[in-house]
């Protein structure tokens, strides 16, 4: 079995890894995210799916980072950093900033469709020979690290035309505030969302596919991360 470290506080991501027979360890990044697109800005626009790939790649050479310098036990086999933006009409809506921010965001979200953007970026920490030099080399934002690469997963999303009562009494429960887009699709949010077009693990925030496709592209087996075989 393969060890994966998870650069991220997500506990839905936790749990979504957890429920497909994936225990990783975990270590929260300390990115500082508007510095980090503010830097990827400076080359050019950035799309929405760039950013949250750009933001991934950051939390987990961060984390790398971290591990290197002794931040945890063990090295880990893989590292995994995740991000997540609502795009709604061409506007990038991360987790807001207030009970205000989420209440004005969901009268506009409401009976409307957006695209949830999640970024995935996995380091490959199992060549030893090589890593350490890999991993202090420069480079502009995907693919230019042999042992890293990524991709971004968007589904659409459809909320449901929920009533001003509604979005009183679900900004007051505190979880919007601490998700991307103000709304989870698997907890008390999940009555909102009429309709998902694309991966459904994607909107909770880890697309299990787009994991796996990562995975294979550095010829390990999903199977090899089972914590249960």
């Amino acid at each position: 079995m393969l060890q994966l470290l998870l650069a991220s506080a997500s506990p839905a991501r936790l749990a979504t890894l957890r429920a497909a027979g994936v225990e990783p360890e975990v270590l929260v990044s300390g990115v500082d995210e508007p510095a980090v697109l503010d830097a990827a800005r400076a080359d050019g626009p950035l799309s929405p799916a760039d950013a949250v790939l750009v933001l991934a790649q950051a939390k987990a050479r961060d984390v790398v980072g971290r591990v290197r310098d002794g931040g945890t036990d063990a090295v880990p086999d893989l590292v995994l950093g995740c991000d997540s933006m609502l795009e709604l009409d061409g506007a990038v809506l991360g987790k807001p900033a207030s009970p205000d921010d989420a209440r004005e965001r969901w009268r506009a979200m409401r009976g409307r469709t957006g695209v949830l953007h999640t970024g995935h970026w996995l380091v490959d920490l199992r060549d030893d020979g090589d890593r350490q030099r890999d991993l202090a080399a420069p480079g502009p934002v995907p693919g230019d690290r042999p042992h890293e690469l990524g991709e971004t997963s968007s589904t659409s999303v459809t909320f449901a035309d929920v009533t001003d009562a509604e979005i009183d009494a679900y900004v007051a429960t505190g979880e919007p505030l601490h998700v991307a887009g103000a709304f989870t699709i698997d907890g008390l949010g999940g009555a909102f969302v009429e309709r998902v077009d694309g991966d459904h693990h994607g909107v909770v925030g880890l697309s299990l596919p787009t994991l796996r496709r990562l995975l294979r592209a550095r010829d390990v087996a999903w199977t090899e991360l089972w914590t249960t075989r």
